[in-house]
């Protein structure tokens, strides 16, 4: 845990957060300040701050993580619909809370990215 992260307090329980599903290595919880009907944020629960962070030993972190967001987007009613998945890292790309995370969103048409 990070000190100073605001997704490491929220993981601790010290930020509130409406949770939308835990494993022991994630947590899923919604956007605060939501893109699309359905925006749910997956982290994982070790501090690990943008994707270029990441070695060989997250391998099965990662997959836990894809693996939550399946489950979110069944959670939430998005699985058959569509959904999409979108990994910000670091300034340029947008990347706001400097703790790897995921997001999740559906509920409408997205349309293409670009």
């Amino acid at each position: 845990m990070s000190e100073d992260c605001i997704f490491c307090k929220i993981i601790e329980g010290e930020i509130p957060s409406t949770k939308v599903y835990e494993t022991e290595n994630t947590y899923a919880f919604e956007d605060v300040d939501p893109k699309a009907p359905v925006h749910v944020l997956i982290v994982p629960k070790p501090h690990i701050p943008t994707v270029n962070d990441i070695s060989g030993e997250h391998a099965s972190l990662l997959g836990e993580m894809m693996s939550a967001a399946g489950e979110v987007a069944k959670l939430k009613g998005v699985s058959e619909g569509g959904y999409r998945l979108v990994v910000n890292t670091n300034r340029d790309a947008g990347q706001v809370v400097f703790h790897l995370h995921m997001h999740l969103m559906g509920g409408r048409a997205l349309g293409p990215m670009g």
